[in-house]
């Protein structure tokens, strides 16, 4: 019997990137493929979105996805789930613990109203998504809630959302396993103005291995 972690060793991988800090990345990962993030640096947010490699007008939703598993974060045995209903992937491993789902993504327009005028030309997570989409016919209306891997955010009693210190270490990882033919688009945060990044954007890795 093959074990997984030998499924899921790195020299087996057809597609394996470092992703510098900042970018963006889009990729179509197939039916039963497994995406490995990795944080290679340690506390740095890595900004998801996911569709129906198929048919993209089905995407992931946020809401369908917390009320099915009853918690607002993500972790191991997780299921991505679609505003149609499907499960676009499935959490396998996660040495992190939990990831956002409420964060969203920064913009040139949140920069300038949450940390001043001067921030507004900042790079930001929407227009790498923008960037990331672009390939496949798909804009800022195609863009939905997103999830933040690595990326720190609790809720207080009162329901503030409140971006604190990351609680991801160097090495930490999320597999995810695509229960169909997904594109990934993926924004590498680039923030600099809260702690979400340790203020100092890092890469990341980014692994895919076949089905088996």
């Amino acid at each position: 019997m093959i074990t997984a972690e030998r499924v899921l060793d790195p020299a087996t991988a057809i597609y394996d990137e470092v992703l510098p800090a900042r970018h963006p990345w889009s990729h179509v990962v197939k039916q039963g493929q497994i995406l490995r993030i990795e944080d290679l640096g340690g506390n740095q947010a890595v900004d998801f979105l996911v569709y129906n490699a198929d048919d993209p007008s089905e995407r992931y939703s946020a809401q369908d996805t917390t009320v099915a598993q009853g918690n607002i974060y993500l972790t191991t045995d997780s299921k991505l789930i679609s505003n149609d209903g499907g499960v676009l992937m499935t959490i396998l491993k996660d040495t992190c613990g939990r990831h956002d789902t409420s964060g969203g993504a920064c913009s040139c327009e949140s920069n300038s109203v949450r940390f001043g005028l001067d921030k507004k030309y900042q790079h930001a997570c929407v227009e790498n998504f923008l960037t990331a989409l672009a390939p496949y016919g798909l804009g800022k209306r195609d863009m939905v809630s997103n999830i933040n891997f690595f990326m720190n955010v609790p809720v207080s009693e009162d329901g503030t959302l409140e971006i604190v210190d990351g609680i991801s270490a160097s090495g930490s990882i999320v597999d995810l396993r695509a229960e169909m033919n997904v594109l990934v688009a993926i924004s590498n945060c680039p923030q600099m103005n809260n702690p979400c990044n340790a203020y100092n954007p890092t890469p990341i890795r980014l692994i895919i291995w076949d089905a088996m």
